[in-house]
């Protein structure tokens, strides 16, 4: 019966991690955000990944702790399922190059507040990334992230908790993200999102590339 609220407690604790990051991530909070400070939202992308990253080492210290044991790989099982492990670590460096991570990290915004370049837009400018890995999964940070976690040799109920909750969080985050890109990109995105699967690269063959997008990515 400890498992069992042990589990919720987890769960409860990573859905109001999940809440309060879409809440801060919403177009309405930024706005609010912005009409308060002005430009400097430029800040705001900084602040909210250091908040993240934060608040979610406090709700891991938080969670209870079940070692309940699920599997133990032994030798040599333990070390080979480290194979996709290292794919998966490789495919993330591979799709980080796709998108502009000082952009992504806040950093790209600081620098135009300070150069006095800061335009209207909210915490980011919005990209549409098509090319390399984009081809076959609308979300592949998520994608090898997820194969990074739920590859190990050794499995608890802690840590698969943890696990189903990243990737839940990972699908919502995904739909959030979709929305202001469709917003964005309109029916250019519409079409891109009909033909490549969201997170996991099931359509491997054909992936769609508009030609005015492609002959961008060759640029």
């Amino acid at each position: 019966m400890q498992y069992i609220w042990d589990v919720l407690i987890i769960i409860l604790l990573f859905a109001v991690f999940g809440y309060t990051h879409s809440v801060l991530a919403s177009e309405k909070i930024k706005l609010a955000f912005r009409k308060s400070y002005g430009n400097k939202i430029a800040f705001y992308r900084l602040g909210y990944n250091l908040f993240s990253l934060a608040s979610l080492y406090i709700i891991y210290g938080l969670s209870p702790k079940p070692h309940l044991n699920i599997y133990d790989l032994p030798n040599p099982y333990d070390l080979l399922i480290l194979i996709p492990q290292f794919l998966g670590l490789a495919g993330l460096l591979w799709a980080t190059k796709y998108v502009c991570v000082q952009e992504f990290l806040g950093i790209s915004q600081i620098k135009r507040y300070f150069n006095g370049t800061y335009d209207s837009a909210l915490d980011e400018n919005l990209t549409l990334t098509i090319g390399g890995p984009y081809k076959y999964s609308r979300h592949p940070i998520y994608f090898y992230s997820i194969v990074i976690i739920v590859f190990r040799p050794t499995m608890d109920l802690f840590y698969l908790t943890f696990t189903i909750c990243m990737i839940a969080y990972f699908y919502i985050g995904a739909f959030y993200e979709e929305k202001k890109l469709m917003k964005q990109f309109g029916d250019t995105y519409i079409k891109y999102k009909e033909s490549v699967p969201k997170i996991f690269p099931v359509k491997l063959f054909h992936p769609y590339l508009p030609e005015n997008l492609a002959e961008a990515e060759s640029d």
